[in-house]
C-alpha cells in the first residue's frame, strides 16, 4: 500500500451517489452537496467532497466567481471542499437553483435532475465522499477543483464500468450497491490527487510534496493513522528506516515544518474546528486529540491561537493568531 492510499484510509472516507442528471443545452445551474443528500449514506458528515462524472456529452464547470473549465465524457470533476460551483452547457449563461427540477427517488432509488432547452444532451452522475474528521491537512492543501481523466487511470476499465453500472441502475430506478460506490468514490479521489501531484501546479503545494517521498509519505500516514499516539522524531525515523537527522531534514524540507511540529499543528487545528462544530467538553477534546491533561492542552492551544479553548468556543469573535 502506497503512502497516499494509507493516508486516505486513515481519513475514513465513505462515499455515495445521490443524483443522476440529464441536461439538454442550453442550461446552467448552481451545485453543492448538502447534508440531506448524504443522509442515506452518512448521518452527519463533518466534511464533504463532491464530484461529478460525465457519462456523455460535455459541460463547463467552476467554483462561484471563478473561471469555468471544460470537462467531457469520461472525465470527473472533484470539489475537495464542496464549494458552491456552477455547471453549464456553455460559459456566460446565468445559473439557476435546481430545487424545483429534482425528482426525489422512491423506495431507495436515486434522485434525478432533468432540465434544459432541448439541445445537446449531457448525462452526469453526481456523488460525494464524506468523513467525520473536521480538519485534514491533505484536503486543505488541495485546490478548489480537480479534474480526473479516467482514461489516464491505471484502473480506468474498472472505474468506467462501475460508473456506467451505477448510471444504468439509476436509470432503472435503483440505487447502486453502497459498498461498490463507496470504494469507487475513494478510488476516484485518490486518482484525482495522484494526477494533481503529477502536474506543475502541485509544486506550489509544499505539504503535498511529502506524499511523493516514500519515507516522508509513510511518516505522514503513520501520524494520521492515530493522532493520539505520542510520536517522537526518533521513533518516526526508525519506522521509515532513516537516521533522526536525515529524517528531520527531509521532512522539514518537503513539508515545511518539523514532524512533531506538524503533528502538534494537526492536533490543535482539529481541536479548533471541533470546538466550534461539536458539543464536547474541553477535557474530552484534549484526550481525543492526544493530550494527557486538559491543562497541557489548554496551554498548547493558547500558545498556538492566542486564546483559550473555552474562549474560542464561546466567543465567535475571539481573536486568534492562526
Amino acid at each position: 500500500m502506497d503512502a497516499l492510499s494509507d493516508l486516505l484510509r486513515s481519513v475514513r472516507l465513505k462515499g455515495g451517489i445521490f443524483l443522476e442528471a440529464r441536461m439538454t443545452a442550453p442550461w446552467s445551474i448552481y451545485s453543492q452537496v448538502t447534508e440531506e443528500e448524504c443522509r442515506p449514506f452518512f448521518d452527519r458528515p463533518s466534511r464533504i467532497i463532491s464530484y461529478h462524472y460525465i457519462v456523455s456529452g460535455e459541460m463547463q464547470v467552476g467554483v462561484v466567481d471563478g473561471p469555468l473549465a471544460p470537462v467531457r465524457a469520461g472525465e470527473i470533476v472533484m470539489l475537495p471542499r464542496n464549494e458552491t460551483h456552477v455547471m453549464a452547457s456553455a460559459a456566460g449563461l446565468p445559473p439557476v437553483r435546481t430545487d424545483a427540477f429534482i425528482e426525489a427517488g422512491e423506495r431507495g432509488s436515486t434522485a434525478r435532475l432533468v432540465m434544459g432547452g432541448g439541445g445537446a444532451l449531457t448525462q452526469i452522475v453526481c456523488g460525494f465522499l464524506a468523513t467525520d474528521e473536521v480538519y485534514n491537512p491533505l484536503i486543505e492543501a488541495l485546490p478548489s477543483m480537480l479534474t480526473v481523466d479516467v482514461r489516464e487511470c491505471a484502473t480506468r476499465e474498472w472505474i468506467d464500468a462501475s460508473m456506467r453500472f451505477a448510471a444504468a441502475e439509476m436509470m432503472h430506478g435503483r440505487r447502486a450497491s453502497s459498498e461498490i460506490v463507496s470504494r469507487l468514490s475513494e478510488l476516484l479521489f485518490a486518482e484525482g490527487i495522484r494526477q494533481y501531484l503529477e502536474t506543475r501546479e502541485a509544486d506550489d503545494a509544499i505539504w503535498l510534496k511529502g506524499l511523493r517521498d516514500p519515507q516522508v509519505g509513510k511518516a505522514l500516514a503513520l501520524m494520521h493513522r492515530d493522532m493520539t499516539v505520542s510520536w517522537s522524531a526518533e521513533e518516526l525515523a526508525a519506522e521509515v528506516a532513516m537516521s533522526r537527522s536525515a529524517f528531520m531534514d527531509r521532512f522539514t524540507t518537503l513539508v515545511g515544518i518539523p514532524p512533531i511540529r506538524y503533528l502538534t499543528q494537526w492536533r490543535l487545528r482539529t481541536a479548533r474546528h471541533r470546538l466550534r462544530e461539536q458539543h464536547i467538553s474541553v477535557g474530552q477534546l484534549a484526550h481525543d486529540v492526544g493530550y494527557e491533561s486538559e491543562e497541557a492542552f489548554s496551554r498548547a492551544f493558547k500558545r498556538e491561537f492566542g486564546v483559550s479553548p473555552g474562549r474560542w468556543r464561546d466567543e465567535p469573535d475571539a481573536a486568534a493568531v492562526a
